[in-house]
């Protein structure tokens, strides 16, 4: 009986820890996946994961106490990983704001059918092309790799080390300015440039209304460098493979 115990508390500490995984998890929490559809996932990959991972469940006496610390355990510890993906998967929305920022465009908002949230049309795109590439290279393999890796490091049942937790959220906080910076760097560049040749014009034509004409500038200059470095999104997705790779605290 004990050991009919173990193993079902055992099921249910993965199958928390993947709910709390995929629960922020990007894809995998979007609002338009049907919620039979997210249920479905999260029991077949639990089940599946609780066949092959190891356990620090032992067939021994468990009180109510014991287990309900070890679920919040392992709800705390997916929450940590699915929030160290989302901040990684973010750098490529917040260098879309901050282009849009730029180009003058902060108030242009639209309905993101994804998130259902309020948010910009070019981070939008910029997201969803990064997506697309990321899934068609096999990223969705790589979020059951991050499930296996974290089984191995923290057995289900063990106590996760809340500073490895904390220091791996916080450096994926700064790798997503980091990165959405480097995204965004040449854009940057290119405004930059512009408001150089806007701050000339001006002083050498004062007459000349340079808020009229910035604008449509701006605008166009933006769409044409988001379309010139689109194509080589391609190049992060490796590159944020392995920064969650890194960062992930296993």
């Amino acid at each position: 009986m004990e050991l009919m115990i173990a193993k079902l508390l055992g099921f249910v500490l993965v199958l928390t820890r993947m709910s709390a995984f995929f629960l922020v998890t990007p894809v995998f929490s979007w609002n338009t996946i049907p919620v039979r559809i997210k249920v479905a996932i999260v029991l077949l990959v639990s089940v599946f994961f609780s066949t092959i991972v190891p356990s620090a469940i032992h067939a021994r006496q468990i009180s109510a106490l014991e287990a309900i610390l070890l679920i919040s355990n392992e709800a705390i510890y997916g929450l940590a990983l699915g929030l160290v993906v989302v901040f990684i998967f973010s750098a490529v929305k917040l260098s879309g704001r901050i282009i849009e920022r730029q180009m003058g465009l902060a108030m242009a908002q639209t309905f993101d059918p994804l998130t259902g949230e309020r948010t910009q049309p070019l981070g939008i795109l910029i997201e969803m092309i990064f997506i697309l590439l990321f899934l068609s290279a096999n990223g969705h393999h790589l979020f059951l790799l991050i499930i296996s890796r974290s089984y191995q490091a923290f057995p289900a049942g063990s106590i996760p080390t809340i500073p490895l937790l904390v220091a791996g959220t916080v450096r994926a906080g700064s790798t997503m300015f980091i990165a959405c910076l480097r995204l965004a760097a040449p854009m940057l560049a290119a405004f930059l440039l512009l408001l150089v040749v806007l701050a000339v014009f001006a002083r050498i034509m004062p007459d000349m209304n340079i808020l009229f004409i910035s604008m449509p500038l701006r605008v166009g200059l933006g769409l044409l460098m988001a379309g010139v470095f689109l194509p080589f999104i391609h190049e992060f997705v490796a590159e944020f493979a392995d920064w969650m790779g890194k960062l992930l605290p296993l």
